[in-house]
């Protein structure tokens, strides 16, 4: 090979190098984008509701899906984690079962190279890429000033989500924003203020029950801090025939919560649509795995960073707008939500 053909050849297989470099970067398409998703429970509508969303965004967005659910158990999804990762995902998005314990999996994920979204439940204590969810504080802060509105003076049952979830804790001091100076003040007293294991129905109840024995029934508001855990305390009030009596908050708009507003035995619920949030987190996983751009709207504190953050705004649904907010919209049929009415 003489000089010339040689510095040819070397030209040629330089722009060979770097056409195939450039061609690797952009042949990323959609459908060869594989997310790793690391879901808590199906035990809850809500993370049912997640479940259906991913995977119809899946389909929207034209990208592949590895999806597994540890049923409440932090090792299960600390192995199931590991799993994903080892097939190759180009992005992974996790809500916590135990928002501490999972810090590790995200020092796993990046030293795979792999960015991580937190859906709906923050990570604690990582380098976090991202949160997505809704806008937790105001959640609280909605179930707290609703209470106060309604039941200015007596006393309060104060319940707290799963003691592993961190939202729980951002529910309860954001709730108490509002709830707190009447303590203060002397007019609303906090007879029960307890943690409910893993958002459990069952555990809401017992505690409920325990609480109404303990104050004789004397009981005039509970701050439930979501619907399936409304669903326990009301059951544990209607055994005494205190439902429709006491105010009880809740959140997630769950059916079985919009029969109850219906009813008059709960009082409210916070509607998060968890379709736009799922599709929103699969959109930002996408432009991750394509090292596209992704902007944040607020910044969490996770005892680390101050994670990026893309929140969605809360909606208060009671009986004055509960058919405007979930009938006139389609998010329930009106049958289904006053099928227990008597007409």
């Amino acid at each position: 090979m003489n000089l010339l053909t040689r510095r040819l050849f070397l030209r040629f297989s330089s722009l060979s190098l770097l056409l195939s470099s450039a061609f690797s970067v952009n042949a990323l398409a959609a459908d060869d984008i594989r997310i790793g998703i690391s879901l808590p429970t199906q035990r809850d509508i809500v993370w049912v509701r997640y479940k259906q969303g991913l995977e119809d965004a899946a389909k929207k967005l034209g990208v592949k899906i590895l999806l597994q659910v540890s049923d409440q158990d932090a090792s299960v999804q600390a192995s199931q984690v590991e799993n994903l990762l080892s097939q190759k995902v180009n992005a992974l998005i996790i809500a916590p079962h135990d928002a501490s314990a999972a810090s590790t999996l995200v020092e796993k994920a990046h030293k795979a190279g792999i960015k991580v979204i937190s859906l709906d439940r923050l990570i604690l204590n990582s380098d976090l890429d991202l949160y997505v969810s809704f806008d937790n504080p105001k959640i609280g802060e909605l179930q707290g000033e609703y209470l106060v509105k309604n039941v200015p003076k007596g006393n309060y049952a104060v319940f707290l989500g799963a003691p592993t979830d961190n939202n729980s804790k951002i529910l309860h001091e954001a709730a108490m924003k509002h709830i707190a100076p009447l303590v203060k003040k002397g007019d609303i007293k906090i007879v029960t203020e307890q943690n409910i294991q893993d958002w459990q129905p069952s555990v809401a109840q017992r505690l409920m029950e325990n609480s109404l024995t303990a104050n004789k029934n004397n009981i005039n508001a509970v701050l439930a801090p979501n619907d399936n855990t409304a669903g326990g305390i009301i059951q544990a009030l209607s055994s005494q025939k205190l439902a429709g009596k006491v105010y009880v908050t809740g959140q997630d708009a769950e059916l079985t919560a919009a029969q109850r507003i219906a009813a008059g035995t709960q009082s409210m619920t916070i509607f998060k649509d968890q379709n736009k949030l799922s599709e929103l987190a699969l959109q930002i996983a996408k432009d991750m795995a394509e090292k596209k751009p992704f902007k944040a709207t607020h910044y969490t504190a996770n005892g680390k960073k101050n994670v990026p953050s893309v929140f969605l705004e809360p909606i208060i649904v009671d009986k004055n707008n509960i058919d405007k907010e979930f009938i006139q919209s389609g998010f329930f049929k009106k049958e289904d939500v006053y099928k227990f009415i008597k007409k």
